[in-house]
């Protein structure tokens, strides 16, 4: 970073980081806890598991919008020598700082299969799809303002932080073409050859 710039990182993105890992290892939790008879049974597990599922769906996707809202509104324009982190990297780096808290969390579905099977393993597939929800719901606003959501790396700390935690102070912005990522964190497509 010359000139003062800073590294930036899409807001959509770290909040979509998420997503993938606990849904999959939510899926496979719940997959294997099903083998597993349980103190509850399957059926009470399974039920128990949906409620927990859309519970956390929505507790996910909902929370901390009117933080969001606010360091949105107070957005400033990135600045020319600022740096726009590649999607990838802010991938690999929030998976990175979250790989311990992610095996504890499967770990945790898998033991608690034997009490419910199942439920813990869909309420952490909740959380992932929570995450994909609040994700797609940042992309709508970046779409309405015509202006992509940015924040500084450094109050990530190091890009596994959270983009709406105190540290962050502000976000910044810059069009809607800028960078790797499409609104809402996703990877770009390619224009289609005619």
């Amino acid at each position: 970073m010359t000139r003062g710039g800073q590294g930036l990182a899409r807001v959509a993105v770290v909040v979509r980081a998420g997503a993938a890992p606990l849904w999959w290892l939510g899926v496979c939790a719940a997959g294997i806890g099903l083998l597993v008879p349980g103190l509850t049974g399957r059926r009470i597990g399974v039920l128990a598991g949906a409620a927990l599922f859309l519970a956390a769906a929505a507790v996910v996707a909902c929370g901390r919008r009117g933080r969001y809202r606010d360091l949105a509104r107070a957005a400033v324009r990135a600045g020319r020598h600022d740096v726009l982190q590649d999607r990838a990297v802010t991938l690999r780096a929030w998976r990175r700082g979250h790989r311990w808290w992610l095996l504890l969390a499967f770990l945790a579905a898998l033991g608690s299969a034997f009490a419910a099977p199942a439920a813990a393993g869909l309420l952490l597939a909740g959380c992932g799809a929570g995450l994909w929800l609040k994700a797609a719901w940042i992309g709508r606003l970046e779409q309405a303002d015509q202006a992509l959501l940015w924040v500084r790396v450094d109050w990530l700390g190091g890009g596994a932080g959270r983009p709406a935690g105190k540290t962050v102070k502000a976000y910044r912005t810059t069009g809607i073409a800028a960078g790797d990522a499409a609104p809402g964190g996703a990877r770009r497509r390619a224009p289609a050859l005619v």
